[in-house]
């Protein structure tokens, strides 16, 4: 016999009845521990009838005088209020970090050699030499320990603005780009294909070109940017490239596809340098104005946090194992910061030679060594200076 609608609907209740019954009643109470926490739920009782004062005993007094029955708010979570300061001040210890403490720096050497504006600086792997580019359209070698000139190399016609060393390979590329056998100190290899001419470099057509250096092809042509790209970083992990750029940009490559995979749009000015944290797996960018130096974190380059209080075009970065971070200003100023809270712990300006203008005193570049004890800088001023932490 058909079932009728008033039976189809009591099945389909008791069916719920009983699936709800199976799944949710292991958990109609609370555990012990959660429930000792618990304070009585919903308003309290009022504990007394309290009358308004009246002046006399008419009848209009009567009639105005009321019962106050307004409930008593209670937190239904903590049975006290000393409990819930106790959590939140617990909350506010946890996500507070404490800066770590670095000793101060201090200028330990002057080198002069160049007679233009040092633009590019790089340190040799095995940290027995660096290598300047300048102005004057010349790269020379220097002896780190000592700061003595060992070479000279010249052949370009304009000002060296990138060097770079293979950690694989006694080579050396600077731009344009040259690859140059440091045991026979001669040029091996050209690189052509920029509009003005590493295996990997960047150029004012807003594109970065990715070399073979063996067989000096073109491998990869990372399109995106819509202006100049200031700066590229690379590291062996995602994100291998990583590009910044005059339209106020970071992009983060897939390498492999040659794509973008992020694009973090949160500068709002020309994005000049980048730095890669040797160890962290994080990286900070930088450009003009204020919150101009921003900590991101891979592969996905969440943001972390702002270095703040640099008011000046920042035009490089660096950062050492030990959580040193260091930003050079177009305008003499030198800031060293500590990485994971982003406070500033040093403020140096930097002083022009006396040979030189007051207004060339702004930082071009910057390379710690591979110690990372000694951070060594190039300026407008033609000279590089060299600075230390001090001795405890």
């Amino acid at each position: 016999m058909p079932s009728t609608f008033a039976e189809e609907i009591f099945n389909v209740w008791i069916h719920l009845s009983v699936k709800i019954n199976n799944e949710y009643c292991d958990f109609k109470e609370l555990p012990p521990a959660l429930l000792a926490q618990q304070g009585p739920i919903g308003p309290a009782q009022p504990k007394e009838q309290r009358k308004a004062i009246t002046a006399g005993h008419s009848d209009t007094s009567r009639m105005i005088a009321t019962v106050d029955n307004t409930p008593k708010v209670q937190l239904s979570t903590f049975v006290t209020s000393n409990k819930l300061s106790e959590a939140l001040t617990l909350h506010k210890t946890t996500c507070t970090i404490k800066p770590t403490y670095h000793p101060p720096w201090k200028l330990v050497c002057i080198i002069s050699g160049h007679l233009g504006w040092v633009c590019s600086v790089v340190v040799e792997p095995r940290n027995k030499w660096f290598a300047t580019g300048a102005g004057d359209r010349v790269t020379k070698i220097w002896g780190l320990a000592s700061g003595e000139l060992k070479l000279s190399l010249t052949g370009h016609v304009s000002t060296v603005q990138g060097l770079a060393v293979s950690p694989r390979h006694l080579y050396f590329f600077y731009v344009m780009v040259k690859c140059w056998d440091l045991e026979a100190n001669k040029v091996i290899w050209h690189y052509h294909g920029h509009l003005s001419g590493l295996s990997l470099t960047l150029h004012h057509n807003a594109s970065a070109h990715f070399w073979d250096m063996h067989t000096k092809a073109q491998i990869h042509i990372l399109m995106g940017h819509s202006m100049t790209v200031a700066d590229i970083k690379c590291q062996e992990s995602d994100p291998q490239v990583i590009t910044g750029s005059m339209d106020s940009t970071v992009r983060l490559w897939d390498l492999a596809a040659g794509k973008t995979m992020v694009t973090l749009m949160h500068h709002k000015k020309s994005v000049r340098a980048l730095a890669i944290h040797p160890t962290e797996y994080s990286f900070a960018s930088s450009s003009a104005g204020g919150n101009n130096i921003k900590k991101w974190k891979c592969p996905k380059g969440a943001f972390v946090h702002n270095f703040s209080s640099h008011n000046a075009i920042t035009n490089m970065l660096s950062v050492n194992a030990e959580g040193v971070f260091f930003s050079g200003g177009d305008n003499g100023t030198l800031m060293f910061w500590d990485y994971n809270t982003g406070t500033p712990f040093q403020n140096l300006d930097d002083v022009p030679q006396p040979s030189s203008l007051e207004v060339e005193a702004g930082i071009f570049c910057l390379t710690f060594d591979m110690t990372r004890i000694w951070l060594i800088t190039g300026g407008t001023d033609k000279t590089i200076k060299v600075y230390a932490k001090q001795s405890q």
